[in-house]
């Protein structure tokens, strides 16, 4: 069984522009949480 995509989702997904601002937008999300400590990788020593 094949689904067909609609041209529209076609298009979201071969368009490179598209794909760069979700990764830019990805890789801001996962800054902003490794930044602000959540991350889990450094420890505060005080």
């Amino acid at each position: 069984m094949t689904q067909r995509i609609s041209k529209y989702q076609r298009f979201k997904m071969m368009n490179p522009i598209i794909q760069f601002f979700k990764f830019i937008y990805l890789s801001l999300k996962i800054m902003f949480v490794v930044a602000s400590g959540h991350g889990g990788t450094r420890v505060e020593k005080k």
